[in-house]
């Protein structure tokens, strides 16, 4: 896979090597890129080069740039406009709310389960459950937990 990069529109190459990472799952969902300088560093190119890379596959769906953050490998049934985790989690749980799986009244999982569930730091956990307090779907009460709102 290490064949040298060669002739006219460099940055077409690197961008197909790219996405045939990206179906290899060697780059697997929901996984950061690695960085433009060790793309640049790896392919030989200027950073010009990996950036116009980068804008195609990105215009094609298959990555998202997050500011300060990398780029973000997408596909399956990812949002593009959920490129954090605690989105996700938050949309996991409300989808089960609005399923009827967790009903009215119904303690939530605590914040150690979820982390363990989802891999994710407690502050994840914590947006992910404020999200939904904001959206009034479920409600805390100090030294209980969080419940499903009636």
């Amino acid at each position: 896979m290490n064949r040298w990069l060669t002739g006219w529109r460099i940055f077409t190459q690197i961008e197909d090597r790219l996405r045939e990472r990206i179906n290899m799952s060697m780059y697997p969902v929901g996984s950061m890129l690695p960085s433009e300088a060790a793309l640049c560093a790896e392919f030989g190119v200027a950073r010009n080069t990996v950036r116009r890379a980068l804008a195609v596959l990105e215009n094609e769906g298959l990555i998202l740039t997050i500011p300060a953050k990398g780029r973000l490998v997408l596909g399956g049934d990812k949002p593009k406009d959920e490129p954090y985790l605690y989105q996700a989690i938050a949309r996991e749980l409300r989808g089960e709310i609005e399923r009827g799986e967790l009903q009215p009244g119904t303690t939530l999982p605590s914040e150690a389960q979820l982390r363990r569930q989802h891999g994710v730091s407690r502050s994840t956990v914590r947006q992910a459950l404020a999200v939904l307090e904001q959206e009034g779907l479920i409600a805390s009460e100090h030294g209980r937990g969080r419940f499903v709102r009636r």
